[in-house]
């Protein structure tokens, strides 16, 4: 999930542009992490002394780890450790970037740096799927604080966490996005001892993308897109409704789901609403959770 809000940290410090990160999505999956970037995201290495075992592997035949070792810039454990640790996503983002040349590798080294450092992450963190830094994350990229932060950034955990299983972990969390009135719109209400109204907004086309994703297979009727939709709302609320009531004993259930517009959504009168729109290679998906 980490991947996510860094690409979400390269748009708001507009260090690259919406259409090179999204190439740069679709590539990941088949890039592969070099030694030089394991080691800078390790801090075993700086960027100029990867740069200088590039320019003196121009010069001879032998691997990266090899020339790091001989210039004393690595142990040979460390080389061992750095090729077999895991290949993050956002390393392979990172990667993907260089490879683009949209970043250089001290450019990458310092907003890699500044991330960590903002957000108070270090590499382990990066590999694991949950714990209390994600929470942190959310929160802090949402502005969530008071009486429903715990509800919010637990309801942006579980929905991240099955984008990325059931659709795709090509997305990027936006701070804001706009609504179009006839958009499609899937809702759902959480009723209990939270209640709630829950939605996903989005275009035909994405929804045709998105609906094909998760049913994993093609996807061109608009109504059958809706039914899939309408499932991937009800499989991530149910989920939510769980976690919630093993972490705080309340009991919440869910309303049947309905198709509407956007308009729908926008009409409801809320203690306080959250708005989650996310940037897919294919569209932009905007996620609601009205407190009512």
């Amino acid at each position: 999930m980490f991947t996510q809000f860094f690409g979400s940290y390269l748009l708001n410090k507009k260090i690259v542009s919406p259409a090179n990160l999204r190439l740069a999505l679709e590539k990941k999956d088949s890039t592969r992490v070099k030694l030089g970037v394991l080691a800078i995201n390790a801090g075993y290495m700086t960027a100029k002394q990867v740069d200088a075992v590039h320019r003196k592997q121009a010069t001879v035949d032998k691997r990266i780890g090899d020339i790091a070792v001989e210039m004393g810039y690595l142990t040979e454990a460390q080389v061992e450790e750095l090729l077999s640790s895991q290949k993050t996503g956002c390393l392979l983002l990172g990667q993907a970037l260089v490879d683009m040349g949209c970043l250089t590798n001290e450019e990458f080294e310092m907003v890699l740096n500044n991330y960590k450092k903002e957000n108070g992450l270090t590499d382990k963190d990066f590999s694991e799927e949950s714990n209390e830094k994600t929470e942190n994350v959310i929160s802090s990229f949402f502005s969530l604080e008071g009486e429903y932060s715990d509800y919010c950034s637990e309801y942006v955990n579980i929905l991240f966490k099955n984008l990325i299983r059931f659709v795709g972990d090509d997305f990027t969390p936006l701070v804001n996005a706009e609504i179009g009135d006839n958009d499609l719109t899937v809702i759902q209400e959480l009723c209990g001892d939270f209640c709630a109204v829950s939605a996903i907004t989005l275009d035909d086309k994405a929804a045709a993308v998105f609906a094909s994703r998760f049913a994993e297979e093609e996807v061109t009727d608009m109504d059958y897109a809706k039914d899939a939709i309408s499932e991937f709302l009800n499989l991530s609320n149910g989920l939510y409704n769980v976690n919630i009531s093993e972490s705080t004993g309340k009991e919440i259930g869910l309303t049947p789901q309905e198709s509407t517009t956007a308009s729908a959504v926008k009409s409801i009168k809320s203690k306080f609403t959250l708005t989650i729109p996310v940037e897919f290679t294919f569209g932009t998906v905007i996620f609601t959770l009205a407190v009512i």
